[in-house]
């Protein structure tokens, strides 16, 4: 999928239809048979009605009535009437093992199609940049997955492959009441073409109630999605009121808007219910009177009134197609947008360098949109206008290096760019000269943006401050770095990683162990035994290069101490980044630096910025006991 771009909605239709393209066919064709089958028994009907019981002169079509003068004819039926019942009742049997087919294939292909839709969005989602993660809500790309994959299935499944046996049935029809009274079928057919204008007239109204919808599911989906993520913070601050009619008013609208669009939908179907029992009501007046008159025999009606049957049900799919095809080119349109967003690239001959080289940034700024500045969960801003494009400095001009093997901490205040920074390391955010960012970090002097994307994040080991941990088993969490190819958890392994991470006497203490169960998101482990965890899961993996992104900061200092020195003695050529916000973590590393408002303003050992007036100072005071 790299690199991919679907320029038209037919294009990423047929992009998803590999693989089940043959099945829909193969339905499309059955349901031919079906129309053509459907078609015949009412001219046998009329056949036996006027020729077989009224002995008038009249035939069927012409391969229809080789086959009965083959048998012996109108004579010969008069006879064996139970013949023809048994044609009847063969081609109505007929039809039926068609229609079995056609579901059949039909499902098969509707069930390969989702598949290979949630497949290839799934694969394409977790392989777009962490930016495009920061704009778009987790609870809308859900509802993207969900519910406007199955709006296409519907539309692909029950209405498009629908469409060839819809237009067999309205042309034969037309050509059979043509052929029965062409005066008849001229009224018949005069109120095809309202039909089609009014569904026509409908078809932008229906697409633009149904963006708006789908639009207030997704912002839904994700204020739900929001809520029980966060249903702890909820009722710890009592905000259940709040939420509630929060959500509630968002519910009220969405409903609202639900409302107006059946509305709108019952007066389009309104209107076809009352242009089609016009157009049966004229067929059936103007067929009585054109039979008391002899230009139309009883059979001929009979068989005319089916056939026009056929031909209003048809015409009424139409309409239904077309109405089901502004919902369906919504959603298409909803699922476009995520499968044209670009993924991350490596760049043409990426190299995979010697990982335990010298770190250096030189001149590195960045900024982020204002979009993403103003909420923590990607929510644009109401106003779309030129403000929406500017740009937040996080990083200017930040230089500094840091030497392999060494443990180097970084001080600063919220929002002076310390995860900003190694974010830019492991290439979660990326250097565009665009975008208001500038400069270059390097590793062994070999530029990153150089480096393959994989290589370089399976070689940098990052714990966050607020880790997340998956559902299934402590060992399961820790062992989740290990490699995805490994079937067995190596528990030796484990354990190792979790004695150094200061985890394993919390875990001996559990009934289970090891085989303890981390509810979601590790709901049923404290803060600080997180933290461990996660800690554990990187040194499973012992990178050259180990980032503490605030991950300590949940643990008490005493153990804060223990996991320091465990580290130190188990990875002594490893490069270790510590990102702290309490100085007895960082006041032993080999270099301290300081950022400020996204500029570096300090650096050296504990010895160095402590002994000038500056930002480490006052922090280090304001943490000394009283």
């Amino acid at each position: 999928m790299e690199g991919k771009r679907f320029k038209r909605q037919s294009s990423l239709i047929f992009y998803f239809l590999k693989g089940s393209k043959r099945f829909f066919v193969a339905s499309m064709l059955f349901g031919a048979f079906v129309a053509i089958l459907d078609l015949v028994n009412p001219r046998i009907i009329a056949y036996t009605v006027d020729a077989v019981i009224g002995e008038e002169e009249v035939g069927l079509p012409v391969f229809l009535q080789k086959l009965a003068d083959t048998a012996g004819g109108a004579a010969y039926f008069r006879t064996h009437l139970h013949v023809i019942a048994f044609v009847i009742a063969g081609v109505a049997l007929l039809a039926v093992l068609c229609r079995y087919a056609f579901r059949m294939f039909n499902a098969r292909g509707e069930e390969k199609l989702v598949r290979n839709m949630r497949d290839t969005l799934y694969d394409h989602i977790i392989h777009l940049p962490v930016s495009w993660h920061n704009e778009n809500q987790t609870g809308d790309i859900i509802q993207r997955c969900t519910s406007d994959v199955d709006t296409v299935r519907r539309f692909l499944a029950e209405q498009l492959t629908n469409l060839v046996r819809v237009v067999i049935l309205i042309v034969l029809s037309i050509v059979f009441m043509l052929s029965i009274n062409p005066r008849l079928a001229m009224i018949a057919i005069s109120l095809v073409p309202v039909i089609i204008l009014y569904s026509l007239f409908f078809h932008n109204s229906i697409g633009k109630s149904f963006q708006k919808v789908d639009d207030m599911e997704g912002r839904l989906s994700a204020m739900a999605q929001e809520n029980l993520t966060g249903v702890r913070v909820v009722r710890a601050f009592g905000r259940e009121s709040y939420e509630r009619e929060r959500f509630g008013k968002a519910n009220e609208k969405y409903v609202g808007m639900w409302v107006k669009l059946m509305q709108l939908l019952s007066i389009f179907w309104a209107t076809g219910d009352l242009v089609s029992g016009a157009q049966v009501m004229l067929v059936i007046a103007f067929g009585v009177t054109f039979c008391v008159k002899g230009s139309l025999t009883t059979g001929e009606l009979i068989a005319f009134i089916s056939y026009n049957a056929m031909l209003t049900w048809p015409v009424r799919s139409l309409g239904r197609v077309i109405s089901e095809m502004s919902k369906a080119g919504i959603s298409i349109e909803r699922i476009r947008y995520i499968m044209n967003s670009e993924e991350e690239k490596n760049p043409e001959n990426a190299v995979e360098t010697d990982m335990a080289g010298d770190i250096a940034f030189e001149h590195v700024s960045f900024s982020y949109p204002l979009k993403e500045a103003e909420g923590s969960n990607g929510v644009e801003p109401e106003d779309k206008g030129a403000d929406s494009e500017k740009l937040v400095r996080v990083l200017d001009d930040v230089t500094f290096k840091i030497p392999a093997g060494e443990t180097v901490g970084i001080l600063g205040g919220t929002g002076s760019g310390k995860s900003t920074l190694m974010q830019l390391l492991d290439r979660l955010l990326e250097i565009d000269e665009e975008k208001g960012c500038g400069g270059r970090i390097t590793i062994g002097d070999t530029d990153i943006k150089n480096v393959n994307r994989k290589y370089l994040r399976e070689h940098i080991g990052m714990v966050l401050q607020e880790p997340y941990l998956f559902s299934g088993t402590i060992a399961e969490n820790i062992a989740i770095t290990d490699g995805d190819e490994k079937k067995d958890i190596d528990m030796e392994n484990v354990k190792a990683a979790a004695k150094v991470a200061a985890l394993d006497e919390a875990i001996e203490k559990f009934t289970k162990g090891y085989e303890t169960y981390v509810g979601e998101r590790g709901v049923t482990l404290s803060g600080g035994q997180k933290q461990r965890t996660a800690i554990a899961q990187m040194l499973l993996r012992k990178p050259p290069i180990m980032i503490f992104d605030d991950s300590l900061s949940a643990v008490d200092a005493e153990t804060d101490a223990k996991i320091r020195s465990a580290l130190k003695e188990k990875s002594k050529d490893t490069t270790t980044i510590l990102i702290a916000h309490r100085i007895s973590t960082l006041m032993h590393a080999d270099k301290i630096i300081v950022l400020d408002h996204g500029r570096v303003v300090q650096q050296g050992t504990h010895d160095e910025p402590i002994a000038r007036d500056g930002l480490y100072r006052r922090i280090f005071e304001l943490q000394q006991p009283a």
